[in-house]
């Protein structure tokens, strides 16, 4: 079984903050691939479902961000899982806006969410980094995870999330470059080869002008 676990904020008002596109990416999931409905379980939201074989788990933690880490240890418990099936997907300032990342284990670079999953079942576990930029400052991080995605982000949002979803059988099964590449296809569609150009019909020859005399014409009407 493998559990994937979306990062967030319960609540409306949270919804389309760029620190909830965890949950975004698990919803995507969801509805693309079948999945049973949301229930309340394990201080969060849980829906069951398949992905490239394997029965998987969606979880969006409903303990804020900072405490996110209860929530999964305690699916990780009940289902007997080791930090080797567990996926969580997250916003990531270092990366741009639109890019994606897959990592196995490494530390928590100051994400709240990322460090409450440390302290309950350890740094083993594969993320999938989903990148939202940086506002520049240390300073305005706070504000800028917290505040909604601009409209003309939507575009690639969608698209970034609809490629997480075809992909997603492929991060069930373990490949990670597939799931990679399934992304890449949505955020980054292969060019049309550009039609050769028609080809210009033929340009009627240029009349020579016909500088004879009247004599000249009427001599050369007899010659011919």
């Amino acid at each position: 079984m493998k559990l994937f676990v979306g990062l967030g904020n319960p609540g409306a008002k949270y919804q389309n903050n760029r620190h909830n596109i965890g949950f975004r990416a698990l919803e995507e999931i969801a509805r693309d691939h079948g999945f049973g409905p949301w229930k309340g379980k394990f201080q969060g939201s849980i829906s069951e479902g398949m992905l490239g074989g394997e029965k998987t788990l969606l979880l969006k933690p409903e303990t804020f961000m900072n405490l996110s880490g209860q929530s999964v240890q305690a699916a990780a418990k009940f289902y007997k899982l080791t930090p080797a099936d567990i996926t969580a997907f997250h916003d990531e300032l270092d990366l741009a806006p639109g890019k994606l990342r897959v990592k196995q284990g490494g530390g928590h670079a100051g994400h709240n969410g990322l460090r409450s999953l440390h302290q309950h079942i350890g740094p083993e576990y594969q993320r999938v980094r989903i990148g939202i930029g940086h506002p520049g400052h240390k300073d305005r991080v706070a504000a800028y995870v917290l505040h909604d995605f601009a409209k003309a982000d939507e575009a690639w949002i969608d698209d970034l999330l609809r490629g997480i979803a075809d992909g997603a059988p492929d991060l069930a099964r373990g490949d990670a470059s597939k799931f990679m590449n399934a992304v890449a296809l949505r955020s980054n569609p292969p060019r049309k080869a550009k039609a050769a150009p028609a080809a210009k019909p033929a340009e009627p020859p240029t009349p020579v002008a016909d500088n004879r005399t009247a004599l000249q014409k009427l001599v050369d009407k007899f010659r011919s």
